[in-house]
């Protein structure tokens, strides 16, 4: 009887092995592997995603699809700027998983990119350890309620983090846990968790004790330029309207605050800066930096997906 069992199990394996096989997936979830996928479609399949281009439109519809896909209740959030006298039109993508609290705490991340190279970097990879994060915890209970948000027209004023913040009530401002802004995570030297000044750092305080208890290299700014102490950052991303309102923030970002300036600009002692030129491409990522940018997604995803799952279960977390 337990061989007749034991066969039957090892048959029942092997079809599910490979009815997972047949649609691209694993029966166990390689951390960063989701990610590599969305940055590579992108930043490699779109292309560059310049704001109120059609590219960008096409990577809205492709992430709308996604979240979708998972089972998220999925809006669309439009909006218009004004550059030189001209309206452009754009849109947040914004997504919503319950939780064991109404609380809530927003992950973000800019899906648009500018002309110069495709994006890779800055910022599909954002995007991507985010998409990979909301497919990990789809089913899974969280302290808090979570609103992911792929924000537009980034690159031009933070034009949709700024509308996103605009639409929010006092209300849900003082209902807000904190924000988690992830940009540019592919290719600098090193990896940071950036944070809120005091207690209000608790996001990036908790992360950095994930990446401690997991051997993870992230680490913080450690204050070599005085205008920005340790820890901390400037107001450049999508973090900043969240700040500007009194939420608390998390900014995940790979580049190198020891060289240059010491402000965080120059990402990589090689080459400088990668973001903003025509090496932001997954073949130039790979070819200077081989191995970077499967450890840089695995490390952001893995850090991120254990803050979304134990936010409020350490000393350093918001009350």
């Amino acid at each position: 009887m337990k061989k007749i069992l034991l066969v039957t199990t090892l048959i029942w394996m092997v079809a599910v092995s490979a009815v997972a096989a047949a649609n691209g997936a694993s029966l166990v979830h390689k951390t960063g592997s989701l990610s590599y996928k969305h940055t590579q479609y992108l930043s490699e399949t779109i292309g560059a995603r310049v704001a109120a281009s059609d590219e960008e439109a096409e990577a809205r519809e492709y992430i709308k699809g996604q979240f979708e896909k998972m089972g998220y209740k999925t809006d669309v959030q439009d909006f218009s700027h004004t550059r030189r006298g001209a309206s452009y039109d754009s849109a947040n993508v914004v997504a919503f998983k319950p939780g064991k609290s109404e609380k809530v705490l927003v992950v973000g991340a800019h899906y648009d990119s500018v002309a110069a190279g495709k994006g890779s970097d800055d910022n599909a990879s954002g995007v991507a350890v985010m998409l990979e994060a909301a497919e990990v915890l789809k089913n899974i209970p969280t302290p808090y309620s979570i609103v992911f948000v792929a924000f537009g027209a980034e690159e031009v004023g933070l034009q949709g983090s700024n509308y996103f913040v605009s639409q929010m009530s006092a209300e849900d401002i003082e209902n807000t846990v904190g924000m988690i802004n992830l940009d540019s995570l592919a290719v600098g030297d090193y990896m940071y968790v950036h944070g809120s000044l005091g207690e209000e750092g608790f996001l990036r305080d908790q992360s950095l004790a994930i990446a401690d208890k997991k051997k993870l290299d992230l680490r913080i700014n450690r204050g070599l330029n005085p205008d920005y102490p340790a820890g901390t950052t400037g107001d450049w991303s999508d973090h900043a309207p969240f700040k500007e309102v009194g939420i608390p923030y998390a900014y995940f970002e790979s580049t190198n605050w020891e060289i240059g300036d010491k402000d965080g600009y120059t990402q990589t002692e090689k080459y400088g800066g990668i973001w903003h030129t025509e090496n932001d491409t997954l073949e130039f990522i790979q070819q200077a930096y081989p191995g970077r940018l499967e450890e840089r997604l695995h490390t952001y995803s893995t850090v991120l997906i254990d803050l979304l799952k134990f936010t409020g279960k350490t000393s350093t977390a918001k009350k």
